[in-house]
């Protein structure tokens, strides 16, 4: 599969898009006026200790306070009764820059003391309570797991993960771990003796994860980001340790901007092109990548036609039709996708497509092609949580087996974690996908002025009648106005005038009093007033 990244830099925002053989996978947006948070480290305070949720609330500088939960808070070392000599051993053999950074560390509760494996016994974040950890005023240094997603503010971690090109590095952790998009076990083994070896010869304290890009690449490059990562701590340490005590919160770490991390993190070896419509971000890109992603380097364009870069790929159409309710199918079937507070749920059906043999396989084929459709759509938009699919119900359990399997297969180009059920009886399958940042609809559109994010308005008939009984109300609580006159849409109006005359006629005879309409254009079709004259 070929892939090309398109980036486009405007005043106002970045935007970089993932082509996949020509077709848009994945777009990512950051508003210059509205960074996204994923990945910053702060130093916040504690606001408020929530026993009874086992979370804490900490301030962070932004609109909203964030939200801390006790099993996001790295594992606290318990020394035990039995003491030998390795851990003083271990201890005497840290240098002098390792001291520093790690006491830095210690006085934040992030890196737990460096002791040895046998001096010490882990006990779960889970198994102790959040209120005999945190207090209320007391500051702490917090990572950005969640942007803020509606109502609900940032999600935080004080297990610190700092990624590079090919490593993450975890400071409050001894764990090397792999990455499961590595599959040879001959690779993965290599990795974890490779990283393990690295770390004793840099004297590294903490964890590695060993991302995806990681897989054959020589040890040489890996040591190169080891000391990166190493070097990138000992500095959020040092920058700790300046802050001023009467600040309530602090950015300690930023992450890169949006063109920068989509070379780090999106580029790889199927990456054929990556496209850039701005000089100065070009230039920025290329130095970056020519430093951590070299491979990439020559593959860096500079685009300068006059048309729109993603005018030409057809990205702002792709983009239009990703806000779209209902997505089309090759074959004539169509999906209808649904995003609540809850959950999101996408139905297939299919529409025109009459197939060829019988129904069963007309529906089975649909199914089919809407996984493959389904997979590009949960990218596209960014749809994270409680996914419910509803597949044509399908009778053969092979059909149901290979739709599955198909979705699963579709999947797998997914960056985000996703989880999938069985197929169930009523043909529906529930997953759920990992959401970290807004969805493309919740990012780039708001709930509807005139419905109020319901999707439908009430018909003009319906206002009409809810019209006729807050006149009955009125001339019952009122007896002094001899006049009413009904300020509404236009719509409302001329059904009154219309269709419903009869029952106004009806109704001015039985209250005795006149009733008069007046247009206005500004209201919505369920607005309306009653003015007693």
């Amino acid at each position: 599969m070929s892939e090309e990244l398109l980036i486009n830099i405007s005043p106002m925002e970045s935007r970089v898009a993932v082509l996949d053989n020509g077709i848009l996978g994945e777009i990512y947006i950051e508003r210059h006026h509205k960074l996204g948070l994923v990945g910053n480290i702060y130093l916040g305070t504690v606001v408020r200790v929530l026993p009874g949720m086992q979370a804490a609330f900490v301030d962070i500088g932004q609109s909203r306070t964030a939200f801390l939960h006790v099993n996001d808070m790295q594992r606290e070392p318990r020394p035990v009764v039995e003491k030998n000599k390795a851990a003083k051993a271990t201890k005497h053999e840290i240098n002098e820059d390792d001291a520093t950074a790690n006491a830095s560390a210690d006085s934040l509760a992030v890196t737990p003391p460096i002791v040895s494996a046998q001096s010490t016994e882990i006990v779960p974040a889970s198994k102790t309570l959040i209120q005999h950890r945190l207090h209320e005023s007391q500051r702490i240094l917090v990572q950005v797991t969640k942007d803020q997603l509606g109502s609900k503010g940032a999600r935080l971690t004080t297990n610190i993960s700092l990624p590079s090109r090919y490593l993450v590095y975890l400071p409050s952790s001894d764990h090397i771990g792999i990455s499961q998009r590595i599959d040879g076990e001959e690779e993965r083994s290599r990795l974890k003796t490779e990283l393990s070896s690295l770390m004793q010869t840099v004297n590294l304290k903490g964890g590695l994860i060993a991302r995806t890009a990681a897989e054959r690449v020589p040890v040489d490059k890996l040591e190169e980001d080891i000391y990166y990562l190493l070097q990138l701590w000992r500095t959020i340490c040092a920058r700790r340790q300046e802050i001023n005590h009467h600040q309530s919160s602090e950015l300690i770490y930023q992450e890169l901007s949006l063109p920068l991390r989509s070379i780090r993190d999106l580029v790889h070896a199927d990456t054929e092109k990556v496209i850039i419509d701005n000089t100065q971000i070009y230039e920025q890109v290329r130095y970056f990548a020519k430093e951590f992603v070299p491979f990439v380097y020559d593959r860096i364009v500079h685009y300068t036609a006059e048309q729109s870069l993603f005018d030409v790929h057809r990205v702002e159409d792709d983009l239009r039709d990703a806000l779209k309710r209902r997505v089309d199918l090759k074959s004539g079937g169509y999906l209808i996708i649904d995003q609540t507070e809850a959950m999101t749920t996408i139905d297939v059906n299919t529409g025109s497509f009459v197939g060829g043999r019988s129904l069963e396989d007309t529906v089975y084929k649909t199914n089919l092609e809407a996984t493959h459709a389904i997979a590009r759509q949960l990218r596209l938009r960014n749809l994270g949580g409680i996914i419910i699919l509803d597949f044509i119900d399908m009778l053969e359990q092979q059909h149901k087996d290979d739709v599955l399997e198909s979705l699963q297969a579709q999947l797998t180009q997914d960056y985000a974690k996703t989880k999938i059920t069985q197929v169930s009886e009523l043909g529906l399958v529930e997953m759920t996908r990992k959401r970290t940042r807004e969805s493309l609809g919740q990012q780039l559109c708001e709930p509807c002025s005139t419905c109020q994010g319901r999707g439908f308005v009430k018909t003009a008939e319906t206002v009409c009648f809810e019209i006729f009984r807050e006149i009955m109300r009125c001339a019952r609580t009122y007896n002094s106005p001899k006049k009413f006159t009904v300020v509404a849409h236009a719509a409302v109006i001329d059904l009154l005038l219309t269709t419903e005359s009869d029952t106004v006629a009806d109704l001015e005879y039985l209250l005795g009093r006149v009733i008069t309409f007046d247009v206005e254009n500004l209201y919505t079709q369920e607005q309306y007033d009653i003015v007693l004259d």
